[in-house]
């Protein structure tokens, strides 16, 4: 069993690993959009399209597919890349990253990418949308569970605490949230712009059931997704500490990469590290 642990959770490692190349050079190729936040999400992304969630390009209609939103739209090309590696478009589509006719625009857009189940970009507005595909799911008495990420500066939203509220209030256990907390935002650190901090402490005061785990261990993101399924009754909410830029070493913690692409240089540095597996 443990032989059997060790394998999957190396061959997650392994898609994280080939989701933040295709972070990197799609940007390179864009010359523009967000490295920070799409780096620092590519464990949980992983864990999440290729463990946890029932969802495939096979079955984009099916009512009982998992959803999954992501309310903090900048950080579009680590969806885009791990669209791409679930099969859902071709990988040479990622190279027409915010080009002019390309799906890939600098927030998901339902309307043109397989597999993007809202639009979003407007923070503060994905977590009302999720909490509208839970509700219905309760609603209808269905089996799907819905997925999100939210951001650690996107907590400065009132619009969130509103929706958390909401969630609490109609009890949406099938409803599992991710936080990424890396602690940075386009400006500087969040507690130096507008802390929303003890972020668990008000989470748990909204009726969230709150867990807070380092969202770069794959064991400990898939324990965290397992306890979410086990309880009922109230929403879920998963607070991953984690590093912006993560595996890139001149990326990690600074805000400076919040939006600032990699140019071929950097990026040839940054592949090879990821190559290597060089992490802080």
């Amino acid at each position: 069993m443990d032989e059997e642990r060790n394998v999957m959770t190396a061959n997650l490692e392994d898609r994280a690993r080939e989701i933040r190349k295709s972070i990197i050079r799609m940007l390179m190729e864009a010359g523009s959009g967000h490295p920070g936040g799409s780096l620092s999400a590519a464990d949980i992304f992983s864990v999440l399209y290729f463990h946890e969630m029932n969802i495939s390009p096979d079955q984009l209609e099916d009512p009982n597919r998992d959803r999954f939103v992501l309310s903090k739209g900048h950080a579009a090309p680590v969806l885009y890349a791990t669209l791409a590696e679930k099969g859902f478009f071709p990988k040479e589509e990622l190279a027409t990253l915010r080009k002019i006719n390309s799906k890939l625009q600098g927030h998901p857009d339902m309307r043109k990418v397989p597999g993007v189940e809202i639009s979003t970009g407007s923070l503060g507005q994905g977590l009302s949308a999720a909490n509208g595909m839970a509700l219905a799911g309760k609603i209808d008495q269905a089996p799907y569970r819905v997925y999100g990420m939210i951001g650690d500066g996107e907590c400065e939203e009132g619009q969130i605490w509103e929706a958390a509220m909401f969630a609490a209030h109609y009890k949406l256990d099938n409803l599992t949230v991710f936080l990424d907390h890396n602690g940075l935002q386009i400006d500087g650190r969040i507690t130096d712009v507008m802390s929303p901090e003890p972020l668990d402490e008000k989470w748990r005061a909204f009726g969230w059931e709150v867990q807070v785990i380092d969202g770069h261990s794959i064991p400990r993101i898939i324990a965290a997704l397992d306890y979410a399924r086990s309880f009922q009754g109230k929403p879920s909410m998963i607070i991953a500490n984690t590093i912006k830029g993560k595996g890139v070493s001149f990326m990690e913690d600074q805000c400076d990469w919040h939006g600032v692409a990699p140019k071929p240089e950097e990026a040839e540095r940054a592949l090879a590290e990821l190559d290597q597996g060089r992490a802080k």
